[in-house]
């Protein structure tokens, strides 16, 4: 290929350049010369948009603790909103919802709650899932109890929109510190999962280092019967309940304490909603960047995904941290015998197919 050859201006015997050009050449030879620039690829690169179904799914606000939800064709999405400014370490005051028909495309519906609708409540609003039964929507959350039950709680909110709005529907805590008394520290009572069986009855796993499961009433507000432990090897927190083939699946944020630092994804599996589990080993590793990690499943259209946060987003000036993280997704995987593939964690998230 022959060189392009580009004309330079008149220089002085200085090297300083002179205004030698008539005025008439003046627009050619600026624009050869600005055809002769290289182009800025890697600022080109940087302006594209990513992939749709890449990690994270949100880019313009800090985002955790995802719960989907499957209603028809759409996949709704329950996330707590990150606000930490500075060296905060949590700053969470109300839940958010988005949806999708195809994993690509998400859209925001805002905010469906805020901690202060729950008017016994004080603080945080961390990890939250909702379930639909019986013609409504029914939302479980942890949160800061007021000082008439200190420690945390979970409350219970409903709506007769998967968007809301969401009210109280107890008006008290569901789950006090109170109520697990064998507890080692006042924040064991957090990050709801609600699982409803074939036999129509709902369950509700939560927990921080002890994991507990109840079954509840019909009326979705009251726990029925007793509170039963069902730890599994380094749970930490975040437990999540799904069944598929008849194998029962307790998820959750794990933390071997002697060995790790950050919180991975862990499973057990159980022939009976009641047990007894299996412990089956890591599903996932950590989230790039971030301490916490938070697993949610669910099958949308054929396809079951796995959906986690980490802390690699960065808002503005704002770099993520404990208290700044993003939600992401994966796809997931079983083998003939039940058990699920370990996941890898990607920036593609579910813009590429599945692995093979």
């Amino acid at each position: 290929m022959k060189a392009r050859h580009c004309p330079s201006p008149a220089r002085s015997p200085r090297g300083t350049p002179t205004r030698a050009w008539p005025a008439a050449l003046a627009p050619t030879l600026l624009g050869a010369l600005l055809a002769c620039l290289p182009v800025p690829q890697a600022r080109a690169q940087a302006a594209e948009a990513p992939a749709p179904g890449s990690n994270p799914l949100f880019r313009d606000r800090f985002t955790a603790d995802p719960a989907p939800l499957v209603v028809g064709e759409r996949l709704y999405l329950y996330v707590g909103h990150d606000e930490a400014q500075r060296d905060e370490m949590f700053n969470m005051r109300e839940w958010l919802v988005y949806s999708t028909t195809d994993m690509k495309t998400w859209t925001d519906h805002g905010p469906i709650m805020k901690v202060a609708d729950f008017r016994w409540a004080k603080a945080d609003a961390w990890a939250a899932q909702a379930i639909h039964k019986d013609g409504k929507y029914w939302f479980y959350a942890a949160v800061e109890h007021d000082g008439t039950q200190p420690g945390k709680a979970i409350a219970v909110a409903v709506s007769d929109s998967p968007t809301g709005p969401f009210v109280d529907a107890k008006g008290s805590a569901l789950v006090t510190n109170a109520m697990t008394p064998k507890g080692t520290h006042s924040w064991e009572d957090i990050d709801p999962t609600v699982f409803t069986d074939d036999d129509g009855t709902t369950w509700i796993a939560w927990g921080n280092r002890q994991c507990y499961i109840a079954r509840l009433k019909p009326n979705m507000i009251e726990i029925d019967g007793p509170i039963t432990e069902i730890t599994p090897p380094h749970f930490e927190e975040g437990p999540w309940l799904h069944e598929r083939d008849g194998i029962y699946y307790l998820t959750y944020a794990s933390l071997d304490r002697s060995q790790h630092r950050d919180e991975k994804v862990s499973y057990a599996t159980a022939p009976s909603i009641q047990g007894p589990w299996t412990y089956r080993g890591e599903l996932t590793g950590s989230g790039k960047y971030s301490f916490t990690i938070h697993p949610g499943i669910a099958r949308f259209k054929g396809q079951w995904y796995l959906f986690l946060h980490n802390a690699a987003l960065a808002v503005g000036d704002q770099s993520g941290a404990i208290g700044r993280r993003a939600v992401t997704v994966e796809h997931l995987q079983y083998n003939p015998d039940g058990t699920m593939k370990p996941v890898v964690q990607t920036e593609a998230g579910v813009s590429v197919p599945p692995p093979r």
